[in-house]
């Protein structure tokens, strides 16, 4: 696209002459240069930086004050070095600099595929400048209504049937056709974008803080666009209710050959009735992998599964929404709780995998995704759990930090003109026009229990703590370590018996490094205290299953002119303990067993570290 570059430039914004990090879960001020770096290995976290006195006059030992001077950031971005700044390490690396990325949506380019060759999925060029967005002026009885897609009448799948077959009716150089919709996600995704001023550096929406607001915003010009085409502004898209029992099943209105909707390239051996694996490792045959769950089971543990993403490793925003992003960082910093698993089991267990495919195509690799109509009853779906999580507990909150809510994108709305929006823009659905139907969230009361009941194994405990003290020994391993078996490492906890108090305010957590492949579909669960030689699926309906990794295949750039040829990808996932320890009966334990258990993909994959930390 050819846009005036002064549309590109990030808003003019200052600093506070004080900024005070208390109680931060993203570690940062809005107005430091922070290096990207891992962490080295360690076992036992240094004190945390959670402010524990209510008294801003008085810090206290754990409370930072940073001292900064008032500036124009993008003055500040343009000193260091050209627009967004082109800052770099003695070492040739990037700065994370202190501003929020963005797309250069003038210099879109091919993404690569993994047979090496090159899609070119760049939207058309505009006609004209972007419009700023404004937020619709509705009235609360105006609101679009998304409908559960299993419960939709005939008059609703006629009116969508009419307005999907309209936009796949529109010529391919019509942005707002059904192929450049799907070309949305592939530019976005994989490796159309780099980051403003940062021609080495991609544009990734997936793996950080932008995630939620990127879809929101995604599905909601998509949702106009249907809606202009059978002149219903009320019209809204339906969500595919996979965290009920009623949903957990192929919507179907999906699956009649004659409809738009209807795409062959899904997994033909998940059709109806087939109960859907919210945690699904994907078919190909691992040493450790067997599935005999009956289809309550599998129910049962579905409800499990949404449980302790939503709520026990969703405590704090960033285990929820994904790690900050900014101007400088490398792609896929962290996935939140709920991008991790189930959106990205959801993504592969409706793909069709290798070798039926060459990728896990159309809905299991993210550069073809969007050409399954069902991927947007998936997002739409992924959006409503943005919406009950902020509903669930008073702290879950957005970010508020400015490099989050400045973030921008572009799309082309229902009149073929181009949009800038901004992530502070995509936070409430209501101010942008639209609510979702509810539904009851059975999951809520899917707290997972220990494998023994928490009474018979205190009881138990007692009696044998001895003898299998003299028998088992799970020693600490030095990382990093190649997850190409199961590894079992002790852990110390920083602190033992921590009060209600302390665990309202400090969640304590499970912190991940991993590098991996970013191509491949990849899979490891994460058990705690589980004394299975090798831990089964049906454990994950547990107490002692923390969660998984998962990556759904895509490409980027690493390095400037490495044509996708480094594979490679650094990330950092992080699991709520608070619950499970004390569920398990070992808050006064000295430290906990941890065990990586690889599923899929997992030949390349390593471990860099990993670590017990508490964050506010």
């Amino acid at each position: 696209m050819h846009i005036a570059m002064a549309l590109l430039l990030p808003p003019s914004t200052t600093t506070t002459n004080l900024a005070t990090v208390s109680c931060n879960p993203l570690l940062s001020s809005s107005s430091q240069l922070t290096t990207y770096r891992w962490s080295q290995t360690r076992r036992v976290t240094p004190k945390n930086l959670c402010n524990t006195s209510t008294n801003d006059d008085q810090p206290t030992p754990q409370k930072i004050h940073i001292e900064t001077k008032k500036l124009d950031r993008r003055n500040m971005l343009l000193g260091l070095g050209g627009l967004y700044g082109a800052a770099t390490t003695l070492s040739g690396r990037y700065v994370t600099l202190a501003a929020p990325t963005a797309p250069d949506v003038s210099q879109c380019g091919p993404s690569i595929l993994d047979n090496g060759k090159t899609l070119y999925c760049c939207p058309p060029k505009p006609s004209s400048q972007a419009m700023d967005f404004k937020l619709p002026k509705i009235s609360p009885y105006d609101l679009r209504i998304r409908p559960a897609a299993h419960l939709v009448d005939d008059k609703y799948l006629e009116k969508y049937s009419k307005a999907l077959a309209l936009m796949k009716a529109l010529p391919n150089s019509d942005p707002r056709s059904f192929k450049q919709q799907a070309n949305v996600h592939c530019a976005y995704c994989n490796g159309g974008y780099h980051q403003v001023g940062l021609p080495d550096l991609d544009f990734q929406v997936h793996g950080s803080w932008l995630f939620f607001p990127f879809h929101r915003a995604y599905l909601y010009f998509y949702e106009k666009i249907l809606g202009k085409l059978i002149d219903d502004p009320n019209f809204g898209i339906p969500y595919w209710n996979w965290d009920h029992p009623d949903g957990m099943v192929m919507p179907s209105m999906f699956n009649d050959p004659k409809s738009p909707f209807f795409d062959p390239i899904r997994d033909q051996t998940h059709l109806p009735p087939k109960v859907m694996d919210l945690t699904y490792d994907g078919p190909l045959v691992q040493p450790y992998n067997n599935n005999n769950m009956s289809n309550n089971d599998q129910i049962a543990l579905n409800l499990t599964i949404m449980y302790r993403q939503m709520v026990s490793n969703a405590k704090k925003p960033t285990m929820f929404l994904g790690e900050p992003y900014r101007a400088g960082d490398q792609p896929n910093p962290g996935s939140g709780s709920m991008e991790t698993q189930p959106h990205g089991t959801v993504h592969t267990w409706t793909g069709n995998p290798p070798p039926n495919t060459p990728s896990w195509e159309d809905m299991g690799v993210f550069y073809s995704a969007g050409r399954d109509p069902i991927f947007y009853a998936h997002h739409a779906q992924v959006d409503r759990t943005w919406s009950i999580w902020k509903s669930l507990s008073p702290k879950n909150k957005d970010f508020k930090d400015k490099d989050f809510l400045n973030t921008y994108f572009y799309f082309y709305d229902e009149n073929a003109k181009l949009v800038k929006i901004y992530v502070r823009d995509c936070l409430d659905t209501k101010k942008m026009g639209y609510i979702y139907q509810p539904m009851d969230l059975p999951w809520l009361k899917s707290r997972p229990i220990p494998r023994l009941h928490l009474k018979s194994l205190k009881s138990s405990f007692s009696k044998v703590k001895n003898a299998v003290a003299a028998e088992i020994t799970v020693p600490t391993i030095t990382f990093p370590k190649a997850l190409d078996h199961i590894i079992r490492t002790n852990l110390q906890k920083p602190q033992k018996s921590r009060s209600k108090p302390e665990k309202y305010e400090e969640e304590e957590i499970l912190v991940i490094e991993v590098e991996s492949r970013h191509d491949l579909y990849s899979k490891f669960d994460v058990y705690v205290n589980d004394e299975d030689e090798i831990p089964t699926r049906e454990n994950r309906a547990r107490t002692e299953y923390a969660g998984s990794y998962v990556n759904v295949p895509h490409k980027h750039h690493n390095k400037q002119g490495d044509n996708g040829n480094n594979l490679m990808m650094k990330t950092t996932m992080k699991l709520g303990l608070t619950d499970l320890i004390e569920d398990l009966g070992a808050d006064d334990d000295e430290g906990i067993d941890v065990i990586f258990v690889p599923r899929t993909g997992t030949e390349n994959l390593v471990i860099k570290d990993v670590r017990i930390e508490f964050l506010c």
